[in-house]
């Protein structure tokens, strides 16, 4: 149930017109008669997100606090704000809002298990944001919602008014900035609703591992007899297309906790990447889009409103949010037992990575800690094509403490529950991006069925030479020949040198965390 004229003054906002949690139907209107969205042929609500169609990592900014500061990873991902800075910034989308004639306010949970989900309260002038939110977030009951108190944290969300390059840690006209002791998530220069989700997960990857709670960028789903996958991986490696299984329950798509009674998720939606998305290959993903969707940056026909996924003219990073139970075999609430398979989605832009392999517990926490992948063009602002990097745990860009915490939770849980690990290429075969081919959806699938099915468990194997993994050697629905990456290189030295420059690269990734992790650990990387 909605509430007209809410009273935000203990936020600093003192707009008349606040409207909270306000229903789909009403949300849609407003966006209309802004005239800043429109309604597609299946009923979805199509917006642009303006200049920003994603993230902005090098503008994100946490308080270096001396209650938290040791705390935190600092460096690349996690760059410092002074707490005065801060405030400025605070003050600056506060004046903005407060300029507003209309607001809306969401407020809902961030996990789905009651003993560890936390109350987010967003503040905003979008209906698109507040509804993307609205998806995104656990929606209380009316129940929960008449009780719901005061938030355990607050998003500021002033995306359509800059910030000031003047402030001090703030580099250009957008700012994200994060303050554990205020508990609040300011936005300033970027309509980019991703920021707001990935801002709660991040507010999550601090509080849950404080309780010895493992925080995953993953998805998950379950089987008939309850076993659990966990899918982890960077966006655009087939998190949310592989989970989304007619054959499996889905508990969830990108964030997701590991407690000692099993795993919960962290959202009550999904946001899928939805270029080249197609009825035949993802129809999970493709019928949820419809009524109380939000299509972000996608383009579409003005006369017949049918969206064309095979555009890319806006961005490639064009993108769906819709409530999970719109996925039609979800498990609601998103909470399971302990998982059996820990799958590590890589999309290897070099294509010398096998499309399956075993891991043992030390190279999965060799991988874990590596986190190899390549950013998927559009993921991030200025990334046109896909590239190599290293992301700690498979999202570095969204942990606070350093990655070894996250990566001793993981190693723990696997061995004190017994999951098998498995490392999944979904990114190139044949060559490296440019003259290989990206590997094939079905067979990716093929492989994860059998995963499921344990026909894999076994199978022989073979030992990468370079990388020291075990390969099947066979997989049912997958031709032999492209189990050895080597055999589909027109050129087997070409293979070879590449898979000694990537082998190097995982080894000087590496050098940043030697200090911290066992001689055990080391020796499972590349040799």
């Amino acid at each position: 149930m909605s509430q007209h004229g809410f009273d935000l003054s203990k936020h600093g906002v003192n707009v008349m017109n606040a409207f909270r949690n306000v229903a789909p139907a009403r949300l849609y209107e407003d966006a209309l008669r802004r005239g800043s969205a429109s309604i597609t042929a299946t009923g979805a609500l199509a917006v642009l997100s303006g200049s920003k169609t994603g993230r902005s990592p090098r503008d994100k900014r946490i308080v270096e606090h001396s209650d938290t500061a040791g705390d935190v990873w600092w460096g690349e991902v996690n760059a410092p704000i002074e707490e005065s800075a801060f405030l400025t910034n605070r003050r600056r989308a506060l004046d903005y809002l407060n300029t507003r004639e209309e607001l809306y306010v969401l407020d809902g949970f961030a996990g789905a298990d009651p003993e560890y989900r936390i109350k987010i309260r967003v503040i905003c002038e979008s209906a698109y944001h507040a509804l993307f939110m609205r998806n995104m977030l656990m929606r209380p009951t009316t129940e929960e919602l008449d009780n719901f108190g005061d938030p355990d944290y607050v998003i500021l969300n002033a995306g359509r008014f800059p910030a000031c390059p003047y402030t001090p840690q703030v580099t250009s006209e957008t700012s994200v900035c994060l303050s554990f002791e205020h508990r609040e998530f300011v936005i300033l220069g970027t309509e980019y609703a991703g920021e707001m989700k990935k801002g709660v997960f991040t507010i999550m990857n601090y509080l849950m591992p404080a309780q010895g709670v493992l925080s995953m960028h993953c998805s998950i789903n379950e089987g008939e007899s309850g076993d659990i996958s966990v899918f982890f991986g960077l966006s655009g490696t087939g998190k949310t297309t592989l989970s989304a299984d007619p054959h499996r329950k889905l508990i969830g798509d990108d964030e997701h906790c590991w407690t000692d009674s099993g795993v919960f998720n962290i959202e009550g939606g999904c946001y899928a990447k939805v270029i080249h998305l197609s009825e035949e290959k993802e129809p999970q993903i493709h019928a949820a889009i419809r009524f109380g969707a939000v299509l972000e940056n996608v383009v579409y026909s003005p006369f017949d409103r049918l969206v064309d996924y095979d555009d890319d003219r806006i961005t490639e990073n064009t993108r769906a949010s819709y409530p999970i139970f719109r996925i039609e075999n979800a498990k609601i609430p998103g909470i399971g037992g302990h998982p059996s398979n820990v799958i590590f989605l890589t999309c290897d832009a070099f294509g010398v990575l096998p499309p399956v392999a075993k891991l043992t517990p030390d190279q999965a926490m060799y991988h874990f800690i590596s986190g190899y992948t390549a950013k998927v063009a559009g993921t991030e602002v200025g990334i046109r094509s896909p590239q190599a990097t290293f992301s700690a745990c498979y999202g570095a860009a969204f942990l606070v403490w350093h990655p070894y915490k996250y990566a001793k939770l993981l190693a723990d849980k696997i061995h004190r529950h017994g999951a098998q690990v498995w490392l999944v290429n979904t990114g190139w075969t044949g060559g490296e991006y440019g003259t290989g081919r990206r590997m094939d959806l079905a067979y990716t699938r093929a492989i994860i069925d059998a995963i499921h099915g344990g026909q894999l468990d076994a199978v022989p194997c073979t030992e990468d030479p370079t990388f020291g993994i075990q390969v099947p050697t066979e997989c049912p629905g997958v031709p032999s020949e492209l189990l050895n990456p080597r055999n589909t290189w027109a050129s087997t030295d070409a293979y070879d040198a590449k898979a000694r420059e990537l082998a190097k690269k995982f080894q000087d990734n590496f050098e940043q965390f030697a200090q911290e992790t066992g001689p055990e650990v080391r020796a499972a990387g590349p040799q």
